[in-house]
């Protein structure tokens, strides 16, 4: 079996720059979504079902595409397929999103509403996979840290761009930032158009400057024994669960926590923010106020952006220094007493202090995990294990989803800002997790 050859750095970049327009539709998805649902008439306590569509497009699609991906091998490769099909959904779901009024003699603008979001969904699960296995595919076992910190950059890059837009056409070109009831802010139905163009252009990108290997090549580089490339091909799906290594039981606890806490900041955050800082009401989502709110929970999700690209640049030579393990676990810790301190704050621009913490957890969560399984996995079932490990991340949302709206009305009385204090404890376990029972090579 010969070695990978070693890529250059812009080799690496134009890898995974695709994922920046990716992020920066995710990123537009997160911090507008319970907004946009809030202006068709959604009520606060069912914000979290309409979540639900995410990670459970995830565990449908993710290991679908991952082994689809594995078996895949034509002109345009083997994982861009995927990323470009995705891509092109993607960016159709977001030019429709903040639209659905349109559809009103149809469906309820909520209903229409809630099918794009399962639309983008499912098309940002078809790209999310095959770029985490790309990276992996390509780079040699020396570079795979500096694959996935470049990775994990750009997607930060990208989450700035989608975070920021709202605010950016609002306050610096004068773009109307309210609506009549049952229709979206003008700011955010440009934001949307503008994110869609982005995602499809820098997904073009990775397509047009990446060489994936052919299939002679990739066996060269990672199949020594044909026999076992034969066998697993044959493995069904059950059976590629079976003999998933170890390690992947042991992140999905860390990945329990990290995730459940992720899933309530994305749907809680605008809401706990208008009432802790801006003093809203439930129901109040049309607003000045509240869509102000929502404007600066763009900026603070755009800022938590910001620090995690920032230290996503620093990220390999610190896990190279201390390790992996222990890396991820003090990112974590820094998340939960970021979210911690988002209760003790009372005023809006002390929260970006509160997203330094969040953002050092978010480039860890998004590195942290693939580089630990990367070289733990086979590399001709890279794809489908990918795919699998998908599945930590969308149950803890999944859960998140089913409780979360009964915690918020029976346990915290309708204050939103406790549910990002739960967020914190529950990151703060993912850091304790870490330590106790992720062991790496």
């Amino acid at each position: 079996m010969s070695k990978k050859p070693k890529l250059s750095f812009w080799q690496i970049w134009n890898l995974s720059f695709g994922f920046l327009g990716v992020q920066a539709g995710f990123a537009l998805q997160n911090a507008n979504v319970s907004r946009i649902l809030s202006n068709y008439g959604a009520d606060l306590h069912h914000l979290s079902f309409f979540w639900l569509v995410a990670p459970i497009m995830g565990l449908i699609i993710q290991p679908w595409v991952g082994a689809a991906s594995d078996r895949t091998w034509n002109r345009m490769g083997r994982r861009k397929p995927f990323i470009f099909g995705g891509a092109i959904a993607a960016a159709l779901g977001m030019f429709f999103m903040p639209n659905s009024h349109i559809a009103m003699a149809i469906l309820p603008p909520v209903v229409f509403g809630a099918i794009m979001l399962a639309l983008m969904d499912a098309s940002f699960n078809v790209t999310f996979q095959p770029f985490r296995s790309l990276v992996a595919d390509m780079t040699p076992d020396e570079q795979t840290n500096t694959g996935y910190s470049i990775q994990t950059l750009l997607i930060n890059l990208g989450a700035v761009i989608g975070s920021f837009l709202p605010f950016v056409l609002t306050k610096v070109l004068g773009v109307a930032n309210t609506a009549p009831e049952g229709q979206v802010p003008p700011s955010v139905v440009w934001s949307f158009y503008i994110g869609g163009s982005i995602l499809l252009l820098s997904v073009l990108w990775t397509v047009f400057t990446t060489k994936e290997y052919n299939p002679k090549e990739f066996k060269e580089y990672n199949q020594s024994d044909d026999s076992a490339h034969e066998a697993n091909e044959k493995m069904s799906f059950w059976q590629t669960l079976k003999s998933m290594p170890p390690i992947m039981g042991k992140l999905a606890i860390v990945q329990f926590f990290s995730w459940f806490a992720l899933f309530a900041m994305w749907v809680y955050t605008t809401p706990a923010i208008a009432q802790h800082i801006w003093g809203t009401t439930i129901g109040d989502s049309a607003s000045a106020d509240y869509n102000e709110a929502a404007n600066w929970v763009g900026v603070l999700f755009g800022l938590y952006s910001v620090f995690a690209a920032v230290f996503a640049i620093f990220l390999d030579k610190i896990a190279n220094r201390l390790g992996r393990v222990k890396t991820y676990s003090l990112s974590l810790l820094m998340g939960g007493l970021g979210f911690l301190s988002m209760y003790i704050f009372s005023g809006q621009y002390a929260l970006i202090v509160s997203m330094v913490g969040v953002g050092i957890a978010w480039a860890a969560i998004l590195a942290m995990p693939y580089a630990i399984l990367a070289r733990s996995l086979p590399a001709d079932r890279m794809g489908v294990y990918m795919g699998i490990f998908n599945i930590t991340v969308v149950v803890p949302q999944i859960v998140s989803g089913l409780l979360l709206g009964t915690i918020l009305k029976l346990l915290f009385h309708e204050k939103a800002i406790f549910m990002i204090v739960l967020a914190g404890i529950s990151m703060l376990l993912a850091s304790v997790s870490a330590i106790l029972f992720v062991k790496e090579k």
